[in-house]
């Protein structure tokens, strides 16, 4: 694979050189063909010595018609656009040339565009088209390009489900859409193949795209049983959401409440939508789910739930479960009552030595705005080497919030951490370190402490920083 131009000029340096163009580049590859012609250019204008003399001249040579495969490769990216004109007329002769003309049917010289599109036109049928989608839908990208597309979609639109099931497993999530979008319109996918392609593809166009064209055959009650339970099952909340949502119009409003304790917030969300147009309460089910404290059963959505469809009296409920024994229950308690404005600094300061760091993110953020009243001493001791990490972190990050001198202090004794991320945040934070308007001036401390970080300062920085402190240099 030709991962970038440098390698793009080392293959056409190859192909100058006699190479077969299969040994050269990976044929299958879009990124190898436009790699192989940028380097064309790249070695024609900045190592020429390394082409043959008609390769960085212009026009072509008369002799055209006894060049090989790999030299009219070369000839097809030529910077002059003559050249490239001739080439593309000649490469008939060579049908591994194609993926070059549909480079060349977006090119910049008009006569060069013309003769290739014409070309590609008279190549395109079912199966080349299939092979050079990719290519044809990156080339589609650049300005210029919309032909080459459009030429495709033509072609494509005459395949069977069969042909285009190669497209839906390329990794290129554009050539996905497209392909997944041909399938749609022609109608040649089952509901339920589309449901399962929603639920297993990783972009989110392509999830919308299936989701909504298999939910559109929800009014068939045949189709319920196979195109529900993908959606439902589906790993990605979009996905899921979707499916909850569809319960209603199916009929089956009642299958969304387990969905109501659901890790996403989106199909949480929709699943309280479901429940409430068939008359039900979300909150009423939120609180009973979490009147049992202790319930090793208890699911951290419903925790978090409570706090996004309650009010601030649901705080009773939460404030017992900050001891639950399942992590994620503790940490939802802490967004939740949060989310609530009704986390106490004092009750929830112990969680940050707790064992989970999902609990101790959470606690972080809960405290954040309250930083300044925390006990520095105590953050300090967090930010010792022999804590986890993920307590050196949330202590910091307070430490941090804190201002002045305390998060110096903070940063500075970070400086040899032995995690690399946490000390490339204190350095962060030394050098954007400032005094605090209502610090106090001349604090030797601050000197020393700016001292130790000399290594992250020029020296008129450095100077500066003591300056804005009131200490001498």
């Amino acid at each position: 694979m030709l991962e970038n131009i440098e390698d793009g000029t080392a293959a056409a340096t190859r192909l100058a050189g006699g190479a077969p163009l299969h040994s050269t580049l990976d044929v299958a590859d879009p990124a190898d063909w436009l790699a192989l012609d940028a380097g064309v250019r790249e070695v024609a204008w900045h190592r020429p010595q390394f082409l043959p003399e008609w390769e960085h001249s212009a026009p072509l040579p008369a002799d055209l018609t006894q060049l090989s495969e790999s030299r009219l490769a070369l000839a097809l990216c030529h910077r002059d656009g003559r050249t490239r004109q001739e080439a593309v007329r000649r490469s008939v002769r060579f049908p591994a040339l194609l993926p070059l003309v549909v480079v060349r049917c977006a090119d910049w010289v008009g006569p060069v565009r013309e003769q290739a599109r014409q070309l590609l036109c008279k190549a395109l049928n079912v199966g080349s088209a299939l092979d050079l989608a990719p290519l044809i839908l990156r080339v589609g990208r650049r300005d210029r390009g919309a032909f080459g597309v459009d030429a495709l979609s033509q072609i494509l639109r005459q395949a069977s489900h069969g042909q285009l099931a190669v497209l839906f497993a390329d990794p290129d999530r554009i050539v996905r859409r497209f392909a997944y979008q041909l399938a749609i319109e022609g109608r040649l996918l089952h509901p339920a193949e589309l449901a399962r392609a929603a639920a297993g593809d990783q972009d989110t166009v392509v999830q919308d795209l299936c989701a909504t064209a298999a939910l559109t055959t929800l009014r068939d009650e045949d189709l319920h049983e196979s195109v529900l339970p993908p959606l439902l099952s589906a790993r990605n909340p979009r996905v899921r959401s979707a499916g909850v949502t569809a319960l209603r119009r199916a009929g089956r409003s009642k299958q969304a409440e387990p969905f109501l304790s659901d890790r996403s917030a989106l199909v949480r969300a929709c699943a309280r939508y479901v429940v409430r147009q068939q008359g039900g309460d979300p909150a009423a089910w939120y609180r009973k789910w979490c009147t049992a404290p202790d319930d090793p059963q208890l699911p951290p959505g419903a925790v978090i739930g409570l706090a996004e469809c309650g009010n601030r009296t649901d705080a009773g409920l939460l404030r017992p479960l900050l001891a639950h024994p399942t992590a994620g229950v503790r940490a939802r308690a802490v967004a939740g009552l949060r989310a609530l404005d009704c986390a106490d600094a004092k009750q929830i300061r112990p969680l940050l030595d707790d064992p989970a760091a999902w609990v101790v993110r959470e606690t972080t953020t809960a405290l954040l705005p309250s930083a300044k009243e925390l006990p520095t001493d105590w953050l300090l001791e967090r930010t010792s080497s022999e804590r986890p990490r993920h307590v050196r972190v949330g202590a910091f990050r307070l430490l941090d919030a804190h201002g002045g001198i305390v998060a110096l202090r903070a940063a500075v004794g970070l400086l040899g951490d032995p995690d690399v991320k946490l000390r490339t945040w204190a350095a962060q934070s030394v050098q954007r370190w400032h005094p605090s308007p209502d610090g106090q001036r001349g604090d030797a401390e601050v000197g020393e402490l700016l001292d130790r970080g000399r290594h992250l300062f020029s020296e008129h920085v450095l100077r500066r920083r003591k300056w804005e402190a009131g200490v001498d240099s």
